[in-house]
């Protein structure tokens, strides 16, 4: 039987725990055929970004599970997943749990947010396709989370 989840937000939790879910996974191949360089998801809150967003991540990230998408409207394009479902490293950031008290407190969380999200992807540091740059950023991001607070420019 099915479970009514309010306020989830975690697309591979949902489909885990065998929760409703209102099938979106068309937006993956819309999203992915308007080869957008940049998108912007605007709507109120409450109405799904973040859970749209952590679809995006579980078709894409590397080592997607592929049974999360069975049964879904997106398992029926077998050539777009074959092409592309796990087969990314993706950033994923929410700003939704990041509160501070004033703009350091909330630089503090932004930045500790992002170093979380580059973490995941540590492994990349052991690439050789990475710029000096990126490569720095990810220095900078790992010394900032072991000095929160510091005043120098981080990730430049």
């Amino acid at each position: 039987m099915k479970t009514i989840s309010i306020g989830k937000q975690d697309f591979a939790s949902l489909r885990e725990h065998n929760c409703f879910y209102i099938d979106k996974t068309d937006l993956i191949r819309a999203w992915w055929e308007s080869q957008d360089e940049i998108t912007l998801i605007t709507r109120p809150r409450r109405f799904g970004k973040t859970l749209n967003m952590s679809m995006l991540k579980s078709f894409f990230e590397i080592g997607a599970d592929v049974s999360l998408f069975e049964g879904l409207y997106i398992a029926k394009n077998k050539e777009l997943c074959d092409a592309y479902m796990g087969k990314y490293p993706v950033i994923f950031i929410s700003f939704a749990t990041i509160k501070g008290a004033d703009y350091q407190d909330a630089r503090d969380g932004i930045i500790m947010a992002i170093n979380e999200a580059y973490s995941e992807h540590r492994y990349l540091l052991e690439w050789n396709g990475l710029t000096e740059g990126e490569r720095r950023c990810f220095e900078e991001l790992d010394n900032y989370a072991k000095n929160p607070g510091m005043k120098e420019p981080v990730a430049n």
